[in-house]
């Protein structure tokens, strides 16, 4: 037709469209694939246990995307094994937490849905057809390639891409295109559909399903083509005939085509899956608070519907123009609409219109193929957006630029068609459009470029997040917090304050401001805001032994032993708590006290080398040598290559006498660690009380040489030496 045929792109052959699609998203992304391990990759891979070789591989079935239980009440219910089983593939073949391949896997999966893009908005369209070897006949294939090119370089795709979580969009979206091209194989024969395509169709379903939960919708965008192009049912005629009942609705010809039989087949399937789903879930849905999502909950409902219709809109505006994005719209980054005056309104009001103009068309236009191209294109832009608009559960988030991936394909192919739509209307403008769609095209590879730039660190995507949400609380902790991992800790500080003024009640921007001020010495405001934090919410253990740490160093031991407790109390498993508080008994000379609180952190924690290391110098320090020494070995076995405790049980060795074995292990620490002063002084006071006094110069030496100020080391040294003189001089 001229909509098709009118697109300023050359007619390419089908495998050269693809190659094409596939180097242009390759183009767009590439710089991101040697960034590091960003935001939510933190929880989902990094500390995620369900990706090492020695978790059990059942555990992904068991646990959430994050690596939690799914039978927790913590646990975000976010089910998705397949694509933490390629996170796991990914660890194992790189040998450990390397990105690169993390991130190449990513920029691949775009290209190749990138790619197959091509054949599913050929056959929307420009309809169904089988060449004689079953292959897909592209009737639009200029259309085809420019709505695949817009998806290929749509900025708002760079989370997903450039983010490796967004690994679940990505696999989602790819078995969903293999679902509905599947389901399409179904139809490869005239007059009759396969049952067994439409059972695969069904299983790849599933899978997209298990990669993320907006997998589900490929069976409504089945079911919308199986209605519109398979059976060529006229929406508008069928909802007249249905209102006004004038003409008798004759349904034969649907029965006969088996419409009936395959909507019913999916509907059993998505029923059984959602059915699995809520059993899977285990305690229900997840507990979301006002901070994640304030819309769900506004006063009543009217505010509510509002503000989910203004969410509507930014997250149309982030389709029309992805220049503004941001990592996360939480916190103060969307203000609520509180009143029907607001100006916000009209926003609204213009999404609405659009789309009401567009429905009329796709149901009223007198040309057919308009009617099935512009709703097919509606129903690929809003069903896959279900899941995420609040109607029929509260959603964790504001807007997330990640879920705006599927339906960004219903939104290029309307734009592809557009773009169509003017060539066709307007042929004298034709060289004006071709030169707007080629420098659309270059704009949008150019910012896919500079904002996957800017997810390769934590650094430049916390900071560019300033100028889009300066009033979002968490862009100015997530900036603060990096800050200060780096050590700049002055800079985090003014960072943190900004977000606990723009959100009073940021518990974690509180405890970590907390805990700078408790390194910098200013301990009365740390207890302040620690104080304020745990009062917020009661159960943030780590506040309450942050708090202890603080009380126990302006010596309030009553209250710091309190805090701990209370620690212990909201996370039972709390090995560095306990740790603190043998600390606090040590200092209050409750020795055994301090000795069960740290064997309770080994306990809990087998490699918690301080607390090992604390229980023998206590040990050695009150006489109990023989003690101290079975801890240090025991430790040891534990922690082999523990320099600590090494020089720690080389101490308690060598006061028991036991040169040799000492000698050993202050040697062996200073392999690990050869620029350790304080191990050579105490290994040059082994040496001197064993009679091996040059041994005992020599490092003597080299601990003055690398901390002249050690204290008892210079007064030994020049012990040494009186003793060495005298030994040089001749008897008479």
């Amino acid at each position: 037709s001229c909509v098709t045929d009118s697109i300023p792109l050359p007619k390419l052959a089908p495998v050269q469209a693809k190659v094409t699609v596939a180097l242009v998203a390759l183009l767009c992304f590439i710089n991101s694939y040697d960034g590091e391990f960003v935001f939510d990759d933190s929880e989902a891979i990094v500390n995620n246990k369900d990706l090492k070789p020695t978790t059990p591989l059942n555990n992904i079935w068991n646990n959430d995307f994050w690596g939690s239980n799914l039978s927790s009440n913590s646990s975000h219910k976010s089910y998705r094994p397949l694509t933490v089983l390629t996170f796991r593939l990914n660890y194992l073949l790189a040998g450990g937490l390397h990105p690169v391949g993390f991130h190449v896997l990513n920029i691949i999966l775009h290209a190749v849905i990138s790619a197959l893009m091509i054949d599913v908005f050929a056959i929307l369209i420009g309809g169904l057809a089988y060449d004689v070897k079953g292959r897909i006949l592209n009737h639009a294939p200029k259309t085809s390639l420019l709505a695949a090119l817009f998806f290929a370089t749509h900025p708002v795709h760079t989370e997903s891409v450039a983010g490796i979580v967004g690994r679940a969009d990505l696999l989602c979206a790819l078995f969903f295109q293999l679902s509905f091209l599947t389901y399409c194989k179904a139809f490869n024969r005239d007059d009759r559909f396969s049952v067994q395509w439409v059972v695969v169709s069904l299983l790849l379903c599933a899978a997209a399903m298990l990669c993320k939960e907006q997998g589900i919708t490929v069976l409504g965008v089945n079911a919308a083509f199986d209605v519109l192009l398979i059976c060529n049912v006229n929406v508008y005629e069928l909802s007249q005939r249905l209102l006004l009942r004038k003409i008798p609705l004759d349904v034969s010809e649907i029965l006969r085509m088996g419409l009936l039989t395959r909507l019913a087949l999916m509907g059993l399937g998505g029923l059984l899956m959602l059915y699995a789903r809520w059993r899977i879930m285990g305690t229900g849905p997840p507990a979301f608070t006002e901070v994640d999502n304030p819309a769900s909950f506004a006063e009543n409902i009217f505010l509510r519907m509002v503000n989910y219709n203004y969410y509507y809109s930014l997250n149309a505006w982030l389709l029309l123009c992805p220049w503004w994005l941001c990592f996360d719209w939480s916190m103060g980054c969307v203000p609520l609409i509180k009143s029907a005056t607001d100006w916000r309104m009209v926003w609204l009001l213009l999404l609405w219109c659009i789309l009401i103009g567009l429905i009329s068309q796709a149901l009223c236009s007198q040309d057919s193929q308009r009617r099935r191209t512009l709703t097919l294109g509606l129903v690929l832009l809003v069903v896959p957006f279900l899941p995420a608009c609040n109607i029929f559960f509260r959603v964790g988030f504001v807007i997330a630029e990640r879920v705006l991936y599927l339906s960004s394909a219903g939104y290029c192919l309307l734009l592809a068609y557009s773009v169509g739509h003017c060539c066709c209307r307007w042929s004298k403008y034709r060289k004006l459009l071709c030169v707007s769609v080629l420098a659309l095209l270059c704009v949008c590879v150019a910012r896919c470029a500079l904002r996957s730039h800017q997810w390769r660190s934590e650094q430049s995507l916390f900071t560019s997040a300033l100028s889009v949400c300066p009033f979002n609380a968490k862009v100015h902790y997530n900036v603060g917090k990096n800050l200060a991992d780096r050590g700049n800790s002055t800079a985090a500080i003014a960072y943190y304050r900004e977000a606990v003024r723009l959100h009073p009640t940021y518990v974690h921007a509180m405890n970590n401001l907390g805990n700078i001020l408790k390194e910098r010495n200013e301990l009365i405001e740390a207890e302040q805001l620690l104080s304020k934090a745990v009062s917020i919410q009661p159960d943030f253990a780590a506040a309450w032994m942050n708090l202890g740490i603080v009380q126990n160093s302006l010596q309030k031991f009553e209250e710091a032993e309190q805090s701990y407790w209370n620690a212990i109390r909201f996370r039972k498993k709390y090995p560095d708590c306990y740790y603190n508080l043998g600390r606090l008994y040590a200092d209050l000379n409750r020795h055994v006290d301090a000795l069960n609180a740290w064997r309770n952190a080994t306990v809990l924690k087998p490699d918690h080398s301080l607390a090992w290391n604390n229980m023998v110098i206590l040990l050695d320090n009150t006489g109990n040598l023989g003690q101290a020494e079975l801890i240090g070995r025991e430790a040891l076995r534990l922690l082999p290559n523990d320099h600590t405790i090494m020089f720690s049980l080389a101490n308690v060795l060598g006061k028991l006498q036991k040169y040799k074995e000492s000698e050993g292990f202050f040697l062996h620490a200073l392999r690990i660690n050869p620029n350790a002063a304080s191990c050579h002084g105490n290994l040059a006071v082994l040496y001197h009380r064993w009679g091996k006094l040059e041994l005992a110069k020599k490092h003597y030496e080299l601990s003055l040489k690398l901390d002249p100020e050690a204290p008892g080391t210079r007064d030994n040294y020049n012990m040494l030496r009186r003793k060495l003189d005298q030994l040089k001089r001749p008897t008479p």
